[in-house]
This record gives C-alpha cells, structure tokens and sequence, in this order.
C-alpha cells in the first residue's frame, strides 16, 4: 500500500504565498517522477508542475517564474512553492507520483494524493 499525502493549502491573498508538501509513505523501493496537478471549478485538472528523481523540472507556462517545484528524496517528499499567487491560482491541487514498490517489480504505479485546497481571494 502506498499512500500521497499533501498539505499546506489554504486561503490567501492576492499576491501572496504558500507552500505545498506531498509525502509518500507505505511500500516504496524507488520513485520516479513527482509533480503537481490543479483542478478548478468546471475545469480539467492541469498539469502545474513535474520534477524527475535527478531534479529535473517541467512548469506549466502560466505558472513558470511563480511557481517552483523542489523534492527531498530521502523524505519521499515534494514541495510546491506559490508566490504571487492571483485569483485563478484557486483551485484543489493534486500530488501524483510514479511509485515502484519493490525491487523485484519493473513497473511504477501512478499514485494520487487526495488533493489540498487553496483559495485566493481578497
């Protein structure tokens, strides 16, 4: 069983901050790509950000300069920090991960998060 876990949603203000944390707990041999999905109010869920198991990432355009996704991978943890956030930032953000649970299987399940809310709004 593996599990995401994300935090650090919540409500702010136009212009401000937040950070996301996602953690991957349960039976883990190794993990590949981590990243970060947004899905608004009766919208598709997009893709914000990916980050490979070397560090290299991938932002969405709309979210490139603001946005910077980082992971610690001794802590099977990947962040998402926000900065200038606006308005249309406000949606559920979903963690996913590209998990392989033993060494003795090749393959890596897809693995989401149950998703964090963040409102922006004055």
């Amino acid at each position: 069983q593996v599990q995401l876990v994300e935090s650090g949603g919540g409500l702010v203000q136009p212009g401000g901050s937040l950070r996301l944390s996602c953690a991957a707990s349960g039976s883990i041999f190794s993990i590949n790509a981590m990243g970060w999905y947004r899905q608004a109010p009766g919208k598709e869920r997009e893709l914000v950000a990916s980050i490979t198991s070397d560090g290299r990432t991938n932002y969405s355009d709309s979210m490139k300069g603001r946005f910077t996704i980082s992971r610690d991978n001794a802590k099977n943890t990947v962040y998402l920090q926000m900065n200038s956030l606006k308005p249309d930032d406000t949606a559920v953000y979903y963690c996913n991960a590209e998990i392989r649970t033993s060494s003795w299987l090749s393959r890596y399940l897809e693995v989401w998060g149950q998703g964090t809310q963040v409102t922006v709004s004055s």
